[in-house]
């Protein structure tokens, strides 16, 4: 387990705060041939502040859309404890959850699967706020308002998910995300299923809204050259874990953690002559189950940095350099950026 305080200069309270947050899964025969438990997320401590953008990286399987999921109270933790302006939500029954509702809110990976096909978009977008207990031609008002915050036709409102294309369905999941006026929005992959003509105009959006309306964003990706657009501070995790955090610029020109230098060695770069003379790291295997996860620094098995201690203690999640705006977990970090950029 890992334990954090967020790096450098920080608001005297965090709107969002997880310490040591654990979900763990139980096994079954089928999926892990043991019926071990799966220990999806592994002790993560993050912030992130009123209107900031957190990015949280990572490959497939590492953790990244359990944690958002946690955050909004779709999964409960299992251990530790979020916080949402200074209140434990990690264990709030469904009464109580239910006005802090209004204030955390989600945009899903898939548009069209995140839209029900048998509503229309009047419904979808205003399902939020009669939950919430508005009157239906005030929900619906606000729909059509929405409508038009987020770039499509307000006329269009008793159309079908079906006859919008994936970045107007995309739109449409952002408008239902903003029916309660929410502070905070967990983006989880949130353009990973869109063209990339489509994924900057949605991109462009978000940033919009942000400034409009002062919303602060975890954005979960697997991209990390959009990350590095949106994101104020990056979070990178590895096999549950938070193995490095801090401010994009910094954590983008020196990496300090083996795993990062490596994810960010293959985000290509705009400069051909840079991208053939640059050093491209390839990380040996696949990632452990988190079923059995080895023991010490879970990455040790494919970092080559690895040496007797990380096969048997696990690193703390701390300041790589004094006064630095950045943690590492690692007892080997990096200290110099990498050759030929990144």
């Amino acid at each position: 387990m890992t334990t954090s305080t967020t790096a450098g200069p920080r608001a005297a309270e965090p709107l969002l705060s997880l310490r040591d947050v654990t979900k763990t899964f139980p096994g079954g025969r089928r999926r892990t041939g043991a019926g071990a438990p799966v220990r999806a997320v592994d002790g993560v401590s993050l912030d992130v502040a009123a209107g900031e953008t957190l990015g949280l990286v990572g490959e497939s399987g590492c953790g990244k859309s359990t944690t958002g999921r946690m955050i909004v109270r779709l999964l409960e933790p299992t251990t530790g404890s979020i916080t949402y302006d200074g209140r434990d939500i990690g264990h709030l029954g469904r009464r109580e959850l239910k006005p802090l509702r209004r204030e955390l809110q989600m945009v899903f990976q898939d548009p069209h699967s995140s839209l029900n096909p048998r509503q229309t978009v009047a419904r979808i977008i205003a399902d939020p706020l009669l939950v919430q207990g508005s009157p239906a031609a005030e929900a619906r008002r606000r729909a059509a308002e929405l409508m038009e915050l987020v770039g499509l036709i307000p006329e269009h409102l008793d159309r079908f998910p079906h006859e919008f294309s994936g970045g107007q369905a995309q739109r449409i999941g952002i408008a239902r995300s903003l029916a309660t006026r929410p502070r905070l929005i967990v983006a989880d992959e949130p353009v990973s299923a869109l063209d990339v003509s489509v994924q900057a105009q949605i991109v462009n959006l978000m940033e919009r809204l942000q400034r409009e309306l002062g919303l602060a964003y975890l954005f979960i990706a697997h991209d990390l050259s959009v990350v590095k657009r949106v994101c104020d501070r990056v979070a990178v995790m590895y096999l549950g874990r938070i193995v490095e955090v801090g401010a994009k610029e910094r954590v983008y020109a020196a990496p300090a953690h083996p795993y990062t230098r490596a994810l960010l060695s293959a985000v290509p770069l705009p400069d051909p002559a840079a991208e053939r003379a640059r050093e491209r790291i390839v990380l040996p295997g696949d990632p452990p189950s988190p079923a059995t996860p080895p023991p010490g620094c879970t990455f040790h098995p494919r970092c080559p940095k690895a040496q007797e201690i990380c096969r048997s203690e696990a690193p703390l999640l701390r300041v790589a350099t004094a006064g630095e705006a950045r943690e590492v977990a690692c007892h080997f970090p990096e200290t110099d950026p990498p050759p030929n950029g990144t």
